[in-house]
């Protein structure tokens, strides 16, 4: 098989991980979360207010001040939402597996075991 057929039937197994799933639907609920899409917007027309005003030569400080504070209270109501954390956490479950993955075929390439000891422990998870 040529490498691009293996890597074409990778990507089909990997699609078949309940991880990916697990992001695939957490990405569906985000993308629909009302409350997040207006919070997105909202976050994006401050951060254009902000740097209109930012860029102005005689520019408001105390209206930059407030801008910023907006900008950091709508982050913060983002991130604290569950279609947010279940996305962030689904993303870094996703990014755990395609390192896992990585790890093992470049391990293939170099002849090692993908968690073998290469006696250099900045590469090692922790000692066995």
């Amino acid at each position: 098989m040529e490498i691009f057929e293996l890597a074409a039937e990778l990507g089909k197994k990997l699609k078949q991980d309940a991880r990916i799933a697990r992001l695939d639907a957490a990405r569906a609920a985000y993308e629909a979360d009302e409350k997040i899409m207006s919070l997105s917007m909202e976050y994006a027309v401050q951060q254009q207010a902000l740097q209109q005003e930012a860029a102005k030569e005689e520019r408001d400080d105390a209206l930059i001040e407030s801008l910023n504070a907006r900008v950091e209270e709508i982050y913060n109501e983002i991130v604290a939402l569950p279609a947010y954390t279940e996305l962030e956490a689904a993303q870094n479950e996703v990014t755990e597996l395609m390192n896992s993955v990585n790890n093992t075929i470049n391990a293939q390439m170099m002849g090692e075991e993908p968690n073998g000891c290469t006696h250099d422990c900045s590469t090692c998870g922790g000692c066995h």
